[in-house]
C-alpha cells in the first residue's frame, strides 16, 4: 500500500568517494518515500546535499515544501542547469535567477490539474450539501426527523467565478459545466481558447457568483487577492473554495466572515499559516478543513515520479525538457 509521505532518510552516495561516471548524478533536495527512492535508484546515482559531490552536480529534484530556489541555493550549487519540481506550485522559484544562470526547469505537467480539479469539485460539493455536517450529525445519533438538521444546496446551476484559469482552474471549469454550472473568470489576460465570461475585476466576479474557486499561484499581485471587499461582494449566500495557495485569501477576514455568517461556506485544502489552522476555523460547522492534499492519490504519485524522471532523462541525452516551466 502507498503512504504519503513516509519520509525516510534519502539513500543516496554522501560521501567523497566517486560514483560510476556512467550513470547520471541526482541532486535530490527532498526527502523521498521507498517508492521515490525504487525508481530513482534504477536510473541515477543519487548524490546528497551534504555529499562534497553536490556542487558538481548538473540536475536536481525539488520540491515547493522543502525548497526555496533563490539565488544562495543556486549559489551553493552551482553546477546545476536542471531543476525539476515535483509539486503543482512554482512560487518558491526565482525563475529570472534560473534564466539569468542557465537553469531549465520542469515540473509534472498536467498531473496535478486532474486530481487538484477533482478535489476542489469534491469540496464544493461537500460544502454545499453539507455531507461532512450530516455525517458528524449520524455519529452524534441524530437523525433527519430529529433535531434542526441543516438543508444543503444544489450546485447545478450556481455561478462560479474562477480566480486563476491556468491548468488548474480549467480542469475545475470543465468538471463544472457537466452541472449546468455557469463560469465566470479571473485572470492575467482574457483567453480566446475558452468561452466563459472574463471578468477583470474580482469584486465584479465576486458579485456576478453564487461560488468563488480560488485556483491561482501565489505571487505578489495575488497575495490577499480575496479580501474583505471581495468576501463582502461574495455576499451571505456565498461559498467560497481554495485549493491554490492559503495567501492568496485574507485568512483572518475569512474567518471573520464565516463566524458572523457574512458568507454561508468555505472548502479550504490550503492555509495562510500552513500547518497552524485558524482555532475559529476548527470549531465552524460551515467549513470543510483538509490538510493541504488535494493532490495526492497513489496514482497521482506513481505518474509524478515517472514524469520526473522522464525530464531528467531528457535533460542528460541532451534533448528538451517533457514538462518544461517558463516564467510569464
Amino acid at each position: 500500500m502507498y503512504a504519503f509521505p513516509s519520509h525516510k532518510a534519502v539513500s543516496i552516495t554522501t560521501s567523497d568517494e566517486t560514483p560510476p561516471s556512467d550513470i547520471p548524478h541526482l541532486l535530490v533536495l527532498r526527502p523521498l518515500s521507498d517508492a521515490w527512492l525504487s525508481a530513482l535508484n534504477a536510473k541515477f546515482t543519487l548524490i546528497s546535499p551534504s555529499s562534497p559531490l553536490s556542487a558538481s552536480v548538473h540536475a536536481a529534484l525539488i520540491s515547493g515544501a522543502y525548497n526555496r530556489v533563490d539565488p544562495a541555493l543556486l549559489d551553493q550549487y552551482p553546477s546545476l542547469r536542471c531543476l525539476v519540481n515535483t509539486g503543482a506550485g512554482v512560487n518558491h522559484i526565482n525563475f529570472e535567477e534560473c534564466k539569468r544562470r542557465g537553469v531549465q526547469v520542469a515540473n509534472v505537467g498536467e498531473t496535478h490539474s486532474r486530481n487538484v480539479a477533482d478535489y476542489a469539485v469534491g469540496l464544493l460539493i461537500d460544502v454545499m450539501r453539507r455531507i461532512t455536517m450530516s455525517d458528524r450529525y449520524v455519529r452524534n445519533g441524530l437523525w433527519v426527523t430529529q433535531g434542526n438538521y441543516p438543508l444543503g444546496s444544489k450546485l447545478g446551476g450556481k455561478r462560479v467565478g474562477i480566480v486563476g484559469l491556468g491548468s488548474i482552474g480549467s480542469a475545475i471549469a470543465k468538471r463544472l459545466e457537466a452541472f449546468g454550472c455557469k463560469i465566470s473568470y479571473l485572470s492575467t489576460k482574457p483567453k480566446p481558447t475558452v468561452s466563459y465570461r472574463y471578468i477583470p475585476n474580482i469584486c465584479d466576479m465576486a458579485a456576478e457568483s453564487d461560488i468563488l474557486v480560488v485556483s491561482c499561484s501565489l505571487t505578489k499581485e495575488t497575495h490577499h487577492i480575496v479580501n474583505k471587499k471581495v468576501l463582502q461582494a461574495l455576499g451571505k449566500e456565498g461559498i467560497i473554495i481554495n485549493i491554490g495557495r492559503g495567501a492568496n485569501i485574507d485568512e483572518p477576514e475569512l474567518v471573520r466572515c464565516l463566524v458572523q455568517g457574512e458568507i454561508k461556506g468555505a472548502g479550504l485544502d490550503v492555509f495562510e499559516c500552513e500547518p497552524n489552522i485558524p482555532k475559529e476555523s476548527i470549531e465552524l460547522e460551515n467549513v470543510v478543513l483538509t490538510p493541504h492534499q488535494s493532490v495526492f492519490t497513489p496514482e497521482a504519485m506513481a505518474e509524478v515520479i515517472q514524469i520526473c524522471i522522464a525530464n531528467f532523462e531528457a535533460f542528460f541525452a541532451g534533448k528538451p525538457l517533457i514538462t518544461p516551466v517558463v516564467a510569464d
